[in-house]
């Protein structure tokens, strides 16, 4: 009854409209965001990186190493599985391009001060090439500054991912559209040796050739840790980017080598039609004339057949290209196919080393007016973003997660610095990118077109972005959420699996065990764990009685798959789709993210008696101590929602956007009423501005027992609180 009642609370209560209207939004006061040492978030007195050397050099780290569990590790710590917060940086001339030497410096410092330990530079091609009419005349100015940034990030112990290709446009010269999908150069690697040819120049010229700054090429420094052989280079995902009406849905040059691939399977036309029955008369692979399919969404055993042949295609090509950067010289970790989570894309990669994916939440396609969002909550549909990625995963390799986001300017967006972080430590993943021009930026206002308002796949200027990057950093790169014990392998055998249906992924239904434990695919014969084959004929519920059965799940885990539910086997989170809330419980971190606070949340040390709106509330430990109740130095996180300046849209539920507006960014007001189970004594709470001064004038004496956190700050909106013991 309990849970029937909040539902209709729920139903009645629209999060966000009721902050919108009666116009309680205050401007952002800080220019500069750069945080000095020894600010509450500096976190690298604790989050410590080390200058990247060659392998052996005293006093640095060498090359990442990948441990026999598959997981990535420092050189220094194989022990331990190393958790990689990552830095997306997708400059383009629009957000500032890449920064002049003494900018780099202080950015490297900055991300290094923010917890960060990996980047991931994507469009360098773009970039390289923008304005440039040549082939290959990569902008000298452009390369300069790219090297300088890699040797600041190797200074800073940040390891580098990097982009074998991004832009549709590669390294030819004259095009004015190197970011938009425009060209078919991402198919055509897989059939025309021209562009094969281009894309290995592209890596001699770019990575073999010795940077100034570190004095070694970047395909042999063992800063580089991963290359991604081509972004989203997935053959039907590339056909969907570039379908357009009037037009076949795959193009014609399909057609010849899908007729090879089909005589070499079949042998004769009489062997496939038994298979195909919708094999027209005219149709012959003694002559080739074999059709495409004319729908990828008109289900048959034609798309069955055509993902077989993608899996061959798209395999051969990754193993042909990693070993022409292997013959380069390459020693790094290679990945390819990173978005896309169809189960015809899962077996293209599973031959590859490191597993890459990408995913969104509430994806956004356009700056322009009449670009539209769902404004859907990540919580309220079971984290499905993340669990479409978990189920990609092939388990006993590294995963990295080179993109994700839940964008702006959705009003549940606070989730994501939860729910990513979160369940990327459970599931034990290895790398984690927020995609974005940049994580962070040095100030505000500066001159550039996707500067001058906050935008999606722009964070760094949005503070419930930064908030939620902030708490990550110590969710998932510190560790404060443990990985599962518990898996749950999902068995593929190979081809055999695919169906009629081209976008068939692994059921939602049974994604949802990613919410109790780890997921992922594997070979691996199974057990009562196991997710068999086929999938239609697998009990969600019957695997986890056998996971408690074996003494592998709590027998009082909380874990109700009918009324959305859903523990971890560490007790640590806890998903409440009817509530739309999330809880994560740690020794060094509490914290929960909610659309609805009807009633006090006990997270343990935390308890959150009662809020004026939604948003996420995060108490984390400071200082040395081993759990909130010992600590006398706490960061307290408390995020509502954003909005630019004069920004407008087109309909009252905010899905359409009719003007982005201007600087300064407004944050939403907000509080919450809070009791605390601390150590006696007298409590400050203070708030910290978002460049990390702490406002000791609007600071004040506060008892744990019970007090109210508000964002409207004396000293100016803010998203951060030092809760310290005198």
């Amino acid at each position: 009854m309990k849970r029937l009642l909040a539902s209709m609370v729920m139903a009645l209560a629209v999060p966000g409209s009721s902050a919108a209207a009666s116009g309680e939004w205050l401007p952002v006061r800080e220019i500069s965001l750069e945080i000095s040492p020894g600010s509450p978030l500096d976190f690298s007195t604790f989050l410590s990186n080390r200058a990247i050397g060659q392998t052996g050099t005293t006093g640095a780290s060498g090359r990442l190493i990948t441990r026999q569990d598959g997981h990535l590790a420092l050189p220094d710590a194989p022990e331990t599985p190393a958790r990689l917060l990552c830095a997306s940086l997708a400059w383009s001339p629009a957000s500032g391009g890449f920064p002049d030497h003494a900018d780099a410096d202080r950015y490297a410092l900055q991300l290094a001060r923010h917890g960060y330990n990996i980047a991931r530079l994507t469009f360098v091609d773009a970039s390289l090439m923008s304005g440039r009419a040549e082939d290959f005349d990569f902008d000298p100015d452009t390369l300069d500054r790219i090297h300088y940034l890699l040797a600041a990030l190797k200074r800073n112990g940040i390891y580098w991912i990097i982009d074998g290709m991004t832009s549709w446009r590669g390294a030819y010269g004259g095009y004015d559209d190197r970011w938009d999908p425009s060209s078919d150069i991402k198919l055509a690697l897989y059939f025309d040796g021209e562009a094969f040819d281009h894309w290995l120049e592209f890596q001699r010229r770019f990575l073999t050739l010795v940077n100034p700054y570190t004095g070694t090429a970047p395909i042999i420094d063992t800063a580089l840790a991963l290359v991604i052989l081509v972004n989203e280079n997935n053959i039907e995902f590339d056909s969907i980017v570039r379908e357009r009406e009037g037009k076949p849905h795959y193009d014609g040059r399909l057609k010849q080598p899908f007729n090879g691939w089909l005589k070499q399977r079949y042998g004769s036309t009489g062997a496939l039609s038994k298979v195909w029955p919708d094999l027209q008369p005219g149709e012959s692979l003694e002559d080739a004339s074999i059709e495409l399919p004319k729908s990828r969404y008109e289900d048959s055993p034609r798309l069955k057949d055509l993902q077989a042949f993608f899996v061959s295609v798209e395999t051969a090509a990754a193993a042909r290209m990693s070993d022409a950067l292997r013959g380069l010289g390459y020693k790094g970790e290679i990945s390819n196919f990173n978005n896309w989570p169809t189960l015809q894309t899962t077996l293209s990669r599973e031959a590859l080393p490191v597993i890459t994916m990408n995913t969104y939440q509430d994806w956004v396609g356009s700056y322009s007016p009449g670009a539209t969002m769902t404004q859907k909550s990540s919580i309220d549909d079971g984290a499905s973003y993340m669990r479409l990625i978990a189920a990609a995963r092939w388990l006993g390799k590294p995963f990295v997660v080179s993109e994700y986001d839940h964008l702006f300017w959705n009003r549940y967006r606070y989730e994501a610095g939860l729910v990513m972080p979160a369940y990327a430590a459970q599931q034990g993943w290895d790398v984690l990118c927020r995609h974005a021009h940049g994580p962070i930026i040095l100030k505000y206002n500066e001159p550039f077109p996707h500067k001058k308002a906050m935008l999606p796949y722009a964070i760094a200027l949005d503070p419930v972005a930064r908030a939620g990057e902030t708490l990550a950093a110590l969710l998932f790169r510190r560790g404060d959420v443990a990985t599962s014990k518990l898996t749950f392998p999902f068995l593929v055998r190979g081809t055999e699996d695919l169906s009629d249906d081209m976008q068939a992924r692994e059921p939602e239904r049974l994604t949802e065990l990613g919410l109790v434990g780890a997921i992922g695919v594997a070979k691996t014969a199974g057990g009562d764990l196991s997710v068999g084959q086929p999938r239609s004929a697998v009990d969600p519920q019957a695997i986890l009685d056998a996971a408690k059965s074996a003494g592998l799940l709590a027998k009082d885990n909380q874990t109700d798959l009918k009324t959305g539910l859903y523990q971890s086997d560490t007790g640590e989170l806890l998903l409440d789709r009817l509530w739309g809330q999330l809880r994560v419980m740690t020794p060094k971190t509490e914290a929960v993210a909610f659309s609805t606070l009807r009633e006090p949340v006990n997270l343990g040390s935390v308890r959150v008696e009662a809020s004026d709106g939604d948003g996420l509330l995060a108490v984390s430990v400071l200082d040395d101590a081993e759990s909130i109740a010992q600590s006398r130095k706490l960061l307290v996180i408390y995020a509502t929602d954003t909005h630019n300046t004069d920004m407008q849209f087109s309909d009252d539920e905010e899905k359409v956007i009719a003007d982005f507006g201007r600087l300064p960014v407004l944050i939403r007001k907000g509080f919450v009423d809070l009791s605390l189970a601390l150590a006696k004594g007298k409590w400050r709470l203070t708030p910290v501005t978002l460049n990390g001064v702490t406002s000791t004038a609007a600071g004040q004496d506060v008892s744990p027992s019970g007090f109210r956190l508000s964002n409207d700050a004396a000293s100016g909106p803010t998203t951060f609180f030092l809760l310290e013991r005198s």
